[in-house]
């Protein structure tokens, strides 16, 4: 019995912990004004019908804010094929609703193939290499924020630079829920890393 409770305040305990991480995460900057890079990494969604979704479109008009306002030149958006029956990548949708909104095609690059978080930086990292650019401006979710951080500080991203948006279309339940989960997965996955 006291080794049931013992696990029980452990797991609480580690729950708890993520949770303050996750909720009380507001980027790497207060001062987004203050941001300033060669790219701007868009991490992946899922598409509806082949286009950003809402909480998707939220990240997107997050990074648009900071490329209007002389953050970045470049966008890199990440994300391979989804399993809900979308034939674009999340990063071919991406591009597509930028190119909606007017930025030029050749300030577009993508990442077709990545299909975690993890691979979104690491794949971005690539291409920033192989573009010559040095610093990289990551753009997600607040809910995503502190692992997306956590992700590029281990890949060597130097500045790490996160800018968030909160949302007001996503179930923050669900999804603080599931970055718990997915929190927990990537610290385990670092240890061997």
């Amino acid at each position: 019995m006291w080794l049931v409770l013992v696990g029980l305040v452990a797991f609480m305990t580690w729950c708890g912990s993520l949770y303050y991480l996750i909720t009380s995460y507001h980027g790497t900057s207060e001062n987004e004004s203050a941001m300033k890079a060669d790219v701007g990494i868009v991490l992946g969604a899922t598409l509806w019908n082949n286009a950003p979704s809402p909480g998707l479109r939220e990240r997107l008009d997050q990074s648009l804010k900071l490329y209007h306002a002389g953050a970045f030149k470049h966008f890199i958006v990440t994300g391979g094929l989804d399993d809900n029956g979308a034939t674009l990548t999340e990063a071919e949708g991406m591009r597509n609703y930028l190119l909606e909104k007017g930025v030029p095609e050749q300030a577009i690059e993508m990442d077709t193939l990545s299909r975690s978080t993890y691979e979104n930086l690491l794949f971005s990292q690539e291409i920033m290499e192989q573009q010559d650019w040095k610093t990289a401006v990551i753009v997600t979710h607040s809910y995503h924020g502190s692992r997306a951080e956590n992700i590029a500080k281990k890949l060597g991203y130097d500045p790490v630079q996160v800018s968030v948006t909160d949302s007001k279309v996503l179930k923050m339940s669900y999804h603080v829920t599931r970055e718990i989960l997915a929190y927990t997965k990537w610290l385990g996955m670092k240890l061997f890393l």
